[in-house]
């Protein structure tokens, strides 16, 4: 299991037809993932006072935020993943570490840090300490990738049903949320160890798709500042201290 990212990521919002062509064009030069179409849900880890986040939405140099990752609805029998995200001059380093379930129930996240042995559990539990940070918001998408024939370190995938929520901070019921995307919106990202093929870009510029600052945390907290504002009520800044992830 690869532990360790160093890449570059570009986002793009494409519609569901541009989406169907750039299937056919994929279909070409790449292999769909052996998982093929699959369900991701994330819970982010943020502040009492959403710091993160609110530090990330202003675009720094460096950024770094963690989450825990779960790929399926088959929760009991998946592993989940504990990550790292960095990104530093538009280079993002991922960091993370393999759990099964059964150690994450009515377990606080700091102890199950402390279990392990690693340079990577060392700097989660850094990250923890230092930012004082607890599971904030939990959020799914739907995804669809592919993975370069030739070059295996090319990856694109097709996001899809963004929803998030701030209670029930669990990866059961991943069907409850707030969409935040419209139907014919689709989030495509492109992760290469180096620069984007020629065909790729010649594909991307035939279809007038172009590179877009977009991030889900990002989008999915500002929904729900606006939408608590337009109640006029007050951002809730409590959640759950320890992760009872529910199997």
């Amino acid at each position: 299991m690869q532990r360790i990212f160093r890449r570059y990521e570009a986002k793009y919002l494409i519609t569901e037809a541009q989406r169907e062509t750039l299937f056919g064009v994929f279909l070409q030069h790449m292999n769909p993932d052996r998982f093929e179409s699959y369900l991701v849900q994330n819970l982010y880890f943020d502040t009492k006072h959403w710091d993160i986040i609110r530090t990330s939405i202003e675009k720094p140099l460096y950024k770094e935020k963690m989450r825990l990752r779960c790929y399926g609805e088959e929760v009991l029998e998946s592993k989940v993943f504990l990550e790292l995200k960095k990104k530093y001059k538009g280079i993002v380093h991922k960091r993370r570490i393999a759990l099964s379930n059964m150690r994450l129930s009515g377990k606080e996240i700091e102890d199950i840090v402390a279990e392990e042995a690693s340079q990577i559990s060392h700097e989660l539990a850094f990250h923890l300490e230092e930012k004082q940070v607890y599971e904030r918001m939990y959020i799914s998408h739907k995804r669809c990738a592919f993975v370069g024939a030739a070059d295996k370190g090319l990856r694109v995938t097709f996001d899809t049903d963004v929803c998030y929520r701030v209670q029930g901070l669990t990866f059961e019921q991943p069907e409850r949320g707030t969409p935040i995307l419209s139907r014919d919106t689709v989030i495509l990202e492109i992760k290469t160890p180096g620069g984007i093929p020629l065909w790729l870009a010649r594909t991307l510029s035939k279809l007038k798709i172009y590179p877009t600052s977009f991030s889900k945390y990002g989008t999915c907290y500002t929904d729900y500042m606006q939408k608590q504002k337009e109640r006029s009520v007050t951002p809730c800044l409590t959640s759950y201290r320890s992760l009872r992830v529910k199997v």
